[in-house]
């Protein structure tokens, strides 16, 4: 039996309200994101935004501070690490999805300077990072639980610099907060991702570290134990060309 063309126009309509009506109660996505990840991460929810509509809001802080709320019970979705130290942590606790977890991006360690610094070192063995500090402080993520502080550590102390530095240390709660104070030029030194650098004009990068001083720096994804089925869209999303494209130009690379 055919059905009348009206009879199928009618059921199409019905299907639009019903998928409107399913969009506008679906919950907005709420990712957890490491603070290095701020601009790129921006950028590419308002794009996915427009795109389908999903509303997607984005939480910055250090990765440590994000994985603690998570393991707390925090209402997330996703969550996209600066280490894999936090990630191996939640999903020891049973806190992310199954399989969902992946490596995304990876990131160089720089050592910063004011722009309008004429400090210069050249990072090695024994580099001299206390007479470069002129009696002043070296700006540091904390490493005892931001990502970016605990490859701060591993480098100076594969140069065999640590045990002299580590006095000189101020260690902020992120990496956006150490480079803050080496922007300000509170601090005549800092060490931050370098995509940290690239988006403050009023730093300089001094040298960048050998890759093989710390552990690689990866960002792996996941989505997090009961939230949204939408989070799955969004993740492949951030997988795509286009928004690797997004974060190669604020200056990640590919795992």
């Amino acid at each position: 039996m055919r059905v009348p063309a009206r009879i199928q126009l009618a059921a199409v309509g019905l299907l639009a309200v019903m998928a409107l009506a399913t969009a506008a109660e679906a919950k907005t996505l709420t990712v957890f994101a490491a603070a290095s990840l701020a601009e790129s991460l921006q950028a590419l929810a308002a794009t996915y935004e427009k795109a389908t509509g999903t509303a997607v809001k984005v939480s910055f802080a250090s990765s440590g501070t994000l994985a603690r709320q998570i393991d707390a019970g925090a209402d997330a979705d996703l969550f996209i690490s600066a280490d894999q130290v936090w990630m191996d942590t939640l999903e020891q606790h049973r806190r992310l999805v199954p399989g969902s977890r992946h490596p995304l991006l990876a990131n160089r360690l720089v050592l910063i300077a004011p722009s309008d610094s004429a400090v210069r070192v050249k990072l090695g063995m024994h580099a001299p990072l206390v007479a470069a500090l002129g009696g002043g402080r070296l700006a540091v993520a904390d490493p005892d639980s931001v990502p970016a502080g605990r490859y701060a550590q591993a480098a100076l102390t594969s140069f065999e610099v640590w045990t002299a530095v580590e006095p000189h240390l101020v260690r902020a709660d992120d990496v956006r907060a150490a480079l803050a104070w080496v922007a300000r030029g509170e601090a005549p030194l800092g060490i931050v991702y370098a995509t940290d650098a690239k988006v403050e004009p009023r730093v300089r990068v001094v040298d960048t570290f050998a890759a093989s001083s710390h552990p690689p720096i990866v960002y792996p994804i996941a989505r997090v134990q009961g939230g949204a089925p939408a989070a799955a869209a969004f993740e492949t999303y951030l997988e795509s060309a286009a928004a690797r494209a997004v974060f190669a130009k604020h200056g990640f690379e590919t795992p």
